[in-house]
């Protein structure tokens, strides 16, 4: 049986691999979600898609506006402690902030976050002597802190009302309930095991090793992802419709659960797959009602941060390109100038 087991799993890895059936999963993901979204967006009206869109009250789009603004700092406290994490302490946060809103923003919109977002990073931080190792490490905390915070979000919410994710996931509350009890299970399971490593924990070999963070940092890094999602849940919460009334930790399973989708199909801006989740998740909402919602909050979380960090990047690349160099000359001009004058009175007395 062993023998076996070895053979399939060499021959796995031979003809398929891990990255094959990863990007087999996102077009399956893709496919139905879109599927599901056309089949759901038949018959919706978009007149009265428009009027749903005055009615959201502005002061609710302006509060909803704020949360994005909150998330959006707390995401640059994602590469900020990764790099600390892994000693890089001469990076300012500023950077540190750049990198993570950039990469984010724009590797989400973009698609592969991955790769378009370990792109960006690269090239941020090879101006600070990082290497693509470095970048590597920093995506994996990164990505850590993101889940560690889903996770507990997840499990906390899904315990309290695991009928808000039967109508995603089509389980019954009770199986809900004992995946959320499985995900904060396997968190606690997390810190132990951390409590109890000899020194600090490290996961990698051949040369590419992170130290994982302590215990107490660990704890620090699954606050910084649930303030994060809590302020994104909260967005989407302000935007919904008054009525039926829905509770916020109901509301905030069926978001993460609907931007888990997002992220795991790699679609740009997870669009349809997300927008699929949401309507398919929330049916007691009016079709046209939902989809204003989630045109807004697609406007305030997606699409103005890309423009911003499109914007930031295209000004950067701009000003090392041209006006860095540009004003290097002239300071090396003004220099061989300056020297030029002092030699002549010089060569004047000599002569």
């Amino acid at each position: 049986m062993h023998r076996l087991l070895t053979a399939l799993g060499r021959g796995f890895k031979e003809k398929i691999g891990w990255k094959r059936l990863g990007i087999a999963a996102s077009l399956l993901i893709i496919i139905f979600a879109v599927t599901t979204l056309v089949r759901t967006l038949k018959g919706v009206d978009t007149g009265i898609i428009l009027t749903a869109l005055t009615e959201i009250a502005p002061h609710r789009i302006a509060l909803a506006a704020l949360c994005v603004v909150g998330a959006f700092c707390t995401l640059t406290f994602y590469d900020f402690f990764a790099l600390r994490t892994i000693g890089k302490t001469h990076v300012p946060y500023r950077i540190a902030a750049l990198s993570s809103f950039t990469s984010y923003t724009i590797g989400h919109n973009i698609g592969a976050t991955v790769f378009t977002g370990g792109a960006i990073r690269f090239r941020i931080y090879s101006d600070y002597g990082l290497t693509a190792i470095d970048v590597a490490k920093i995506c994996f905390l990164s990505g850590l802190t993101f889940w560690l915070g889903n996770l507990f979000v997840l499990g906390c919410g899904m315990a309290w009302h695991p009928e808000a994710a039967s109508a995603m996931d089509l389980l019954p509350p009770a199986m809900n309930r004992m995946i959320a009890i499985g995900c904060l299970a396997g968190i606690a399971a997390y810190f132990v095991w951390l409590l109890m490593g000899q020194g600090r924990r490290e996961l990698g070999q051949n040369g590419w090793k992170v130290v994982l963070p302590s215990a107490r940092l660990t704890l620090l890094q699954v606050m910084i992802g649930v303030v994060d999602l809590g302020f994104c849940a909260l967005a989407m919460y302000l935007l919904m419709p008054m009525e039926p009334h829905i509770d916020f930790v109901s509301l905030a399973v069926v978001f993460i659960l609907a931007t888990l989708l997002g992220f795991a199909s790699h679609a740009p801006g997870s669009i349809g797959v997300f927008d699929a989740a949401m309507l398919v998740a929330l049916p007691q909402f009016s079709r046209e009602e939902l989809l204003a919602t989630l045109v807004v909050f697609r406007i305030l979380y997606f699409l103005i941060p890309f423009g911003i960090s499109i914007s930031i990047m295209g000004t950067r690349e701009v000003w090392l390109s041209v006006v860095q160099p540009w004003q290097e000359r002239r300071r090396l001009s003004q220099a061989c100038t300056a020297k030029a004058r002092v030699r002549q009175p010089i060569n004047g007395r000599q002569s």
